[in-house]
């Protein structure tokens, strides 16, 4: 007898948008296979990557879990990646999302997904209960001590997962990095570029990553204007445990095509040396920087559908700086902005997103132009006016920052012994 999921289209639908258009495969029904946990585990452990969706009258939550559920003999297993989101139907089918990761214990009746010490979801079988205490419920829009009844729950195999399993994976290695030989306690990367290239918008979209939310920290300009005047040291904090990442973006002015205009030229080498302090306007250098305070990686980014009109002097500029990155022997990197077509772009080709057919041509045309190998070619898709996040936006934006630590790691271990 074929069983029917309580899921909704629309609530399917925002999962996938979520997950990265996977498909759900419903492994379990309590109100057909009963409301013992210890069934429900034993059904679904090594099943890959599962949902619980846990229904009640006015919410629907539910709790991604990367791997597959601990079997029986297990009551702890080591962290694994996780998620909590909810659905409140009095709000239009608005979803939140909390990620973490947890671990899962079974004992007796109650099943227990722990996120930290005071961070959980309770379930009991026996009175049909769930609880979230307000410090976590508070990231799902909820400002109390949530307990209530459930009416069943639905456990789901998340199957061509591929996107996501390798979003996680990018999120565990950035927060897993650490600088080469630990030479530095956090690399530094500068971002350079025309006005309007989307230098502020990467920033802000690498930190809604680690925040778990957008966030626009950076104020953003326009094609034509900059709203960057001060020469910017931005840190990351991880929403996770609220420490900053061994990783800071370094924001500038843009440059401009005109003389005397934007980001001055002559600035650079102090810069890229480290003798500029953060919200740097006037000449107060830091006259003996360390190697903590240099630039260890310098991002050139473009507009990827302006490519192919850069006025020959914007390009004179750029090669004007890039003389100056060379002198002081920093790792480059090109990032390409304002992709539009994430999907595409993984789709072409997963594992080396440099290769894409989509935009060959630009990434031919910037090798050509600076010189740097198709691999150190990054193309992304910024969050400019978007009010969700999206995997797929995030996995590009994730794999540049990943080859940023690493060409600020080549730059690192080719310094001189002393």
């Amino acid at each position: 007898m074929e069983v029917t999921p309580r899921l909704t289209w629309n609530e399917e639908k925002s999962l996938q948008k979520l997950l990265g258009n996977v498909s759900l495969r419903l492994l379990y029904k309590s109100s057909v296979h009963g409301n013992s946990f210890g069934t429900m585990l034993n059904k679904c452990s090594c099943q890959g990557s599962t949902i619980l969706m846990v229904y009640l009258p006015n919410n629907v939550f539910g709790i991604f879990v990367l791997e597959s559920y601990p079997e029986m003999s297990e009551h702890l297993k080591k962290p694994t990646t996780s998620f909590l989101l909810s659905f409140q139907k009095n709000k239009i089918m608005e979803m939140t999302a909390a990620f973490f990761n947890s671990t899962v214990d079974l004992i007796d009746n109650k099943l227990r997904f722990n996120f930290s010490q005071v961070q959980y979801v309770l379930l009991r079988s026996n009175t049909q209960n769930i609880f979230i205490p307000r410090l976590l419920g508070e990231k799902l829009g909820l400002t109390y001590d949530f307990k209530s009844q459930y009416t069943e729950y639905e456990v789901f195999r998340v199957e061509d997962n591929l996107k996501v399993i390798k979003f996680y994976s990018l999120l565990a290695e950035l927060r897993a990095y650490r600088p080469y030989a630990d030479l530095v306690s956090e690399i530094r990367i500068l971002l350079l570029g025309p006005v309007g290239s989307g230098k502020s918008s990467f920033f802000n979209s690498v930190k809604s990553i680690f925040r778990g939310h957008l966030t626009r920290q950076a104020i953003v300009g326009s094609d034509i204007s900059t709203i960057t005047e001060k020469y910017r040291i931005y840190s990351i904090k991880d929403e996770k445990d609220g420490k900053s990442l061994p990783f800071m973006l370094c924001d500038s002015m843009g440059l401009n095509e005109k003389d005397g205009v934007g980001l001055c030229v002559d600035d650079i080498p102090h810069i890229l040396k480290g003798c500029m302090p953060d919200r740097y306007q006037h000449p107060t250098f830091i006259t003996s920087p360390s190697l903590n305070h240099r630039i260890h990686c310098v991002a050139y980014v473009f507009d990827i559908n302006s490519i192919d009109n850069l006025s020959f002097q914007m390009l004179a500029k750029v090669k004007q700086v890039q003389k100056e990155v060379l002198k002081c022997g920093v790792s480059q990197v090109a990032l390409l902005t304002k992709v539009n077509n994430c999907n595409g772009v993984l789709q072409d080709n997963f594992l080396q997103m440099s290769e894409s057919m989509i935009y060959k041509s630009q990434v031919r045309d910037v090798n050509m132009m600076l010189g740097i190998p198709k691999s150190n070619i990054l193309v992304v898709e910024n969050y400019a006016s978007e009010r969700e996040m999206d995997p797929l936006q995030d996995i590009l934006i994730l794999s540049a920052l990943k080859q940023m630590t690493r060409a600020a790691d080549d730059f690192l271990e080719d310094l001189p012994l002393e």
